[in-house]
């Protein structure tokens, strides 16, 4: 396997996670789950900034020019970023006070789709959404616990979905149009000694990027045969995500997790928590954003 080489960004999160990289301003966007904060970083510059909501904070993606979409909680928001004025747009799940979301993305078609668990990590509690251009979320899945990564494929006709203590990825059958998805076959199934697959992303090959939590990195899977095809190796056992942005499209942005780690393993792991950038040898796909 090829041997890759990082940049860190010392972000030292407790729980990073939700990468994107926005083309328009050529900079990638993450957040810190439990502190509420949103991270922006210039590759060109090598600059950060950081903003704070009074929220949990776990997704963002693209709306309209300048404006963010926000997961706070279990609630979307619109965040525009030069008057700084956020916009409530929709909500899940008020009768359960200990949710929230976790990990979202928009299809191809510009829906949302989001995903939510419970605090607690009960077992069957959350679900997955899909909201269109109405901002009526509509019940994909349920049964799930954390419901995490997503991907869609380049023909539209299939999407990747992981439920992480599964420990599987899997496929479904995906129509454009309506949006309705139909299980179709566990296309990866995770080994116990690589940790939990959490978020991930697809190249224009067609292959899978995973984020192993636990799993000291981000894994390269093939979808049709199953098969582990690379590794990019960190020095944190907890990654969380992952996208492609940069220029070029080659580059993944990683977040990483200090959470679930003892004093000793964060002497011993000081990097967990930051986001780290590679290089890679094939390109990902620019995100898709909202409409509304």
């Amino acid at each position: 396997m090829k041997t890759y080489n990082y940049t860190s960004i010392p972000s030292q999160c407790f729980l990073a996670e939700g990468p994107y990289w926005h083309s328009d301003r050529q900079s990638f966007f993450w957040v810190d789950i439990e502190n509420g904060n949103l991270f922006e970083h210039s590759p060109k510059s090598g600059d950060t900034n950081t903003i704070n909501f009074p929220h949990r904070l776990t997704v963002v993606l693209e709306g309209k020019e300048n404006e963010l979409i926000l997961g706070l909680d279990c609630k979307l928001a619109k965040y525009h970023l030069e008057s700084k004025e956020l916009t409530w747009i929709a909500e899940v799940e008020q009768e359960f006070p200990l949710h929230r979301f976790n990990d979202g993305k928009v299809d191809p078609k510009g829906r949302i789709w989001i995903g939510t668990l419970s605090t607690l990590f009960t077992e069957s509690a959350g679900s997955l959404y899909r909201v269109g251009k109405d901002l009526k979320p509509v019940k994909q899945l349920d049964q799930l616990t954390i419901s995490n990564g997503m991907a869609w494929t380049e023909d539209n006709q299939t999407f990747y979905f992981i439920d992480t203590p599964t420990r599987e990825i899997k496929a479904f059958s995906f129509d454009l149009e309506s949006g309705y998805i139909r299980f179709e076959r566990i296309a990866v199934e995770i080994p116990e000694e690589l940790g939990f697959p959490d978020g991930m992303c697809i190249d224009q090959e067609g292959m899978l990027w995973v984020a192993h939590y636990g799993g000291f990195g981000v894994i390269r899977w093939d979808p049709t045969t199953g098969e582990m095809i690379d590794k990019i190796e960190l020095p944190v056992p907890h990654v969380t995500s992952c996208c492609f942005g940069g220029e070029n499209l080659d580059t993944l942005l990683i977040t990483t997790a200090q959470e679930n780690l003892s004093e000793q393993q964060l002497l011993e792991y000081p990097m967990s928590g930051d986001v780290f950038m590679v290089k890679t040898n094939t390109r990902g796909f620019e995100a898709n954003k909202y409409h509304y």
